[in-house]
This record gives C-alpha cells, sequence and structure tokens, in this order.
C-alpha cells in the first residue's frame, strides 16, 4: 500500500477526492481539508512569522528569498522515520507553498527514493492534469472524478451565462502591495458571467497599481488575499480602505466590493475550485444564485 506525505494543501484536497485520505502518513503545515487529517504528522514550517500584516510579509518574503534558497523548512528526520513512497509537491510558485527543490534539498542525504509527484497548476486544465498527474503516480484513474467536478463548473457557467449582464471584476489577490489574480482565477470569472480586467489566465498573478485599479474602476472588485480567511482578510482591507482613491471607486460606491476566503478557495487548484466558481457567481449574479456559501466563502465588505 501507498504511503503518502501531501507537502501542498491543494495535492491533500486531490488525494482526498481520489479516495486516497487513507494513505497518507503526512503533511505540510498548510493542510487542513479535510479535518480527519488533522492527526498527521506536519513535516514543514515557514521560516518566519507568518502572522504579520500584507505588507510585513510581502517584506518578510522578498528578504528571505533574497539570502536564502527557500522560505520553507522540509523535516528531513521525520521524512526518514516516515518513509513515504510519495511524496507530493508544486513547482507552480516558492512563495505559496513547499517547492520541489526544498524536497529534494531535504531527500538527498537521506537514502529514500519516493515517488515524487510535483504540480503545476497555472490555469484550470492544468489543475485537471494535476488530478491524472496523482492518479497516475498512485495507478488510479482520474477521470470519473474530474468529469463530476467539470459537470458541476458547467452547470454553474451555463446558468451565469443566462444573466442579462456581465459586471466587470477585479480580483486582488494581495492588498499590499496590490496584486492581482491571474493563473485559474480570470478563468473563473469568465465562467461565473464575469468580465475579468486584471490578470492574464494561465500567467502568474501580475502586480498592479492603484492608478491602474482606478482607471479599470470595475463594477465588482473581490479581496481574495493569498493565504487568508475571511476574518483576517477582513483585517487586512484597511491597506484599500486608506488609500484615497478608494471612495471614488465604482465598487465601492455601489456596495459591490466583497471579500472572499483566498486560503481555502481561490488558491488552493484542487477539487474545491467548483466551490471557487460557486462563490463568484453567487456575488455576480445573486438574482439568479441563492447566498450557499456567504459566510463560510465570501461576504460583502
Amino acid at each position: 500500500m501507498p504511503r503518502i506525505v501531501s507537502l501542498i494543501a491543494s495535492a491533500t484536497e486531490i488525494l482526498d477526492a481520489l479516495g486516497q485520505t487513507p494513505f497518507m502518513v503526512g503533511r505540510s503545515h498548510e493542510c487542513d481539508f479535510p479535518p480527519e487529517i488533522a492527526s498527521l504528522p506536519v513535516c514543514t514550517r515557514p521560516l518566519f512569522d507568518v502572522s504579520g500584516s500584507s505588507s510585513e510579509i510581502d517584506a518578510l518574503v522578498k528578504s528571505t528569498l533574497g539570502s536564502q534558497l527557500s522560505i520553507y523548512e522540509v523535516f528531513p528526520d521525520l521524512l526518514q522515520q516516515l518513509n513515504p513512497t510519495h511524496i507530493l509537491t508544486q513547482i507552480q510558485c516558492e512563495v505559496c507553498a513547499v517547492s520541489l527543490a526544498d524536497v529534494q534539498r531535504s531527500l538527498a542525504t537521506l537514502g529514500l527514493d519516493p515517488a515524487i509527484v510535483a504540480l503545476q497548476p497555472n490555469s484550470l486544465e492544468d489543475i485537471w492534469g494535476d488530478f491524472r498527474r496523482v492518479a497516475e503516480a498512485l495507478a488510479m484513474d482520474a477521470e470519473p472524478v474530474i468529469s463530476r467536478l467539470k459537470a458541476r463548473m458547467l452547470e454553474i457557467s451555463a446558468r451565469a451565462a443566462t444573466a442579462p449582464v456581465k459586471p466587470t471584476v477585479a480580483c486582488i489577490e494581495w492588498l499590499q502591495p496590490l496584486m492581482a489574480a491571474g493563473n485559474w482565477c480570470p478563468e473563473l470569472v469568465e465562467l461565473a458571467g464575469g468580465v475579468n480586467r486584471f490578470g492574464v489566465a494561465g500567467a502568474h498573478s501580475p502586480w498592479m497599481t492603484w492608478e491602474e485599479l482606478a482607471t479599470a474602476d470595475p463594477d465588482v472588485i473581490v479581496a481574495m488575499p493569498c493565504g487568508f480567511d475571511l476574518e483576517r482578510t477582513a483585517k487586512e482591507m484597511y491597506w484599500m480602505t486608506e488609500n484615497p482613491a478608494f471612495g471614488r471607486l465604482k465598487a465601492v460606491r455601489g456596495g459591490c466590493v466583497y471579500l472572499a476566503d483566498g486560503n481555502q478557495f481561490f488558491n488552493r487548484p484542487g477539487p474545491r475550485v467548483v466551490e471557487s466558481l460557486q462563490i463568484l457567481a453567487e456575488i455576480l449574479h445573486p438574482q439568479l444564485f441563492p447566498p450557499l456559501l456567504r459566510n463560510v466563502g465570501w461576504q460583502t465588505f
């Protein structure tokens, strides 16, 4: 039987969707879903305090990467003890989660030879490819699971397509400095019946300026900071509200600024990408979608 260590939260959720949670023997410090994995040994930690403000975290990330190879530590002694047959990691972003390079450095002197599965989700299609990559490593077929998830997304997007208006949308992935959501988020906006104003599908999230935000003046703003839940996002919104341009934005004047749980949903490229789409649909088209995920995945600011 496999002995799986997942070092990225989205991979842990992919394993769960594939029915492989019982074979997990270790997890990362960020893996927190499904709840039954809470008792598994934690194999990683960040190298700095992540409880600071948006600006402080940004500065710590840049200074740490400027002096070290990584912002995470993988515990080699624990990996030795767990003796995994498979380790799941990623090569999409050195900041968001433990990377393939981190894992390789930790394994270099251990004499272990697990199958390392590195995910690289830059778009929705890449997410489905990651499902297949994990399933193939475990001698499984991912297609039934992928088909079910795609069918749910198709149902949401088909209903959203009946909306008479497509609002323009700015998804904000970091509050100070401002960063727009890229990768799969622009695709989710379009599927939810919106017009994406920032970020390019399949490309990394870009930095943005207040001048750019004011010029685009979107109908809707959704703040979804990477790694932040709703409560923490609400506490950090002063980075936006204290900017003189904030009150002049159309979305602000129209009461269309929303907070979303970027940690649990939008920044986890796994099965809950379906719920991420549902959240956007509920925000953009309340006349078509009852607020099933309000106060769970999103709230009005």
